[in-house]
């Protein structure tokens, strides 16, 4: 089993008196994780699956009484898939209120509804965490890092999903049944996807689009959908993990975009999935929007595992003037080019370097990504 670098820093939150609530995509490996726990936990633990029916009865409109009456002598608690139960978040703070010595995990696959539910009734009284798929990290912690560095041509292909790390050769067809209607259940089970269909069609569109600024106008003439419905849309596909935004930093030039925002997934395996294209990188044009993705979702797993707390953004201006990343952290910006070819050389805007000099600058290549995503 290959160990998530969450699983050390929950066992550090327990006893603390607060919920340890688990976010992420459905499939990266929650589940997994918390039969991990339960399997080192050394008390008497329950355990709830949301996803069934008579779990949804028995944790809605309950009360403290009721929860006494469940919990029995268990010291752990874990509520798995807590978004399908309703009033979630009141049952959780019964919880916590009274049952001091109990420690309670939950996890979500989708903040849709989860994080309304649970915001208001658990403040201060949580400890919020988010599960990516595999990070290059915990694979190269799991192997060896030179064997990983090996395997990146095939990351930029199938991404990382614990099963599809795990199950060589069947990747293509376990990313086509992952990438279909199962990421989404929680989208397409929510009353505000009237169009799954246009939904699809804008997965597409955002797959086309990796790594450029993205119009939402563009996006609606493009699908058939109005803009509002477009944004809608995006922001729901956010909540459901499937993709991230990045906005345009702008803060000294005039002619810095303020509005503009780029679309990358969580994960280079659904998004290929999506546009149904497997081939190697020797055979895809894309390489570098497939570079830019990984580099910057695998940046994220980074810094949270790592505690570095940081700002992201792109940078743009009307003159066409651009930089793929920066990262505001420990008072400094830092800027970065990606280039999937290192024989490409990378040039950082003189604009930028002027408007902002105590910026730093870093190109970052297959010859020397490690530490960047490390």
């Amino acid at each position: 089993m290959i160990k998530r670098t969450l699983e050390k820093k929950i066992f550090e939150r327990f006893k603390k008196g607060k919920i340890i609530l688990l976010l992420g995509p459905r499939q990266v490996g929650k589940t997994t994780l918390c039969q991990s726990i339960l399997e080192k936990y050394d008390s008497p633990a329950l355990w709830f699956n949301g996803d069934e029916p008579d779990v949804r009865d028995i944790l809605s409109n309950t009360t403290s009484t009721r929860l006494k009456g469940l919990i029995g002598k268990n010291r752990l608690v874990i509520i798995d898939e807590a978004q399908r139960i309703k009033n979630i978040g009141i049952t959780l703070k019964l919880l916590v209120d009274n049952f001091n010595e109990i420690q309670v995990i939950v996890t979500g696959s989708s903040s849709l509804e989860l994080t309304g539910e649970v915001n208001e009734p658990l403040t201060g009284r949580k400890y919020e965490y988010f599960l990516y798929p595999i990070s290059f990290r915990e694979m190269a912690m799991h192997t060896t890092l030179l064997e990983e560095k090996r395997m990146i041509d095939h990351r930029l292909i199938y991404g990382y999903y614990p099963e599809i790390v795990s199950r060589a050769g069947e990747e293509k067809e376990l990313l086509s049944l992952l990438a279909g209607s199962y990421l989404y259940k929680d989208l397409f089970a929510w009353e505000q996807i009237k169009k799954p269909a246009v939904l699809e069609k804008l997965l597409q569109a955002l797959a086309l689009q990796l790594g450029n600024e993205v119009s939402y106008h563009e996006l609606g003439q493009l699908i058939g959908a109005d803009n509002q419905t477009v944004e809608r849309y995006i922001d729901l596909l956010e909540k459901a993990f499937v993709v991230f935004r990045l906005t345009a930093l702008s803060r000294n030039l005039r002619n810095e975009l303020k509005k503009s925002r780029k679309i990358y997934f969580y994960d280079n395996g659904i998004r290929n999935a999506i546009i149904k294209n497997f081939n190697t990188p020797a055979l895809r044009n894309d390489c570098g929007a497939l570079w830019e993705n990984l580099m910057l979702s695998e940046r994220m797993k980074a810094n949270q595992y790592s505690n570095r707390l940081s700002n992201m953004w792109f940078w743009r201006t009307t003159a066409q003037q651009e930089i793929d990343y920066i990262e505001e952290y420990d008072g400094k910006l830092h800027a970065y080019e990606f280039k999937w070819n290192p024989a490409k050389k990378g040039r950082f805007s003189k604009t930028f370097l002027n408007a902002y000099p105590d910026s730093t600058a870093t190109l970052i290549t297959r010859e020397n990504y490690e530490d960047f995503i490390f």
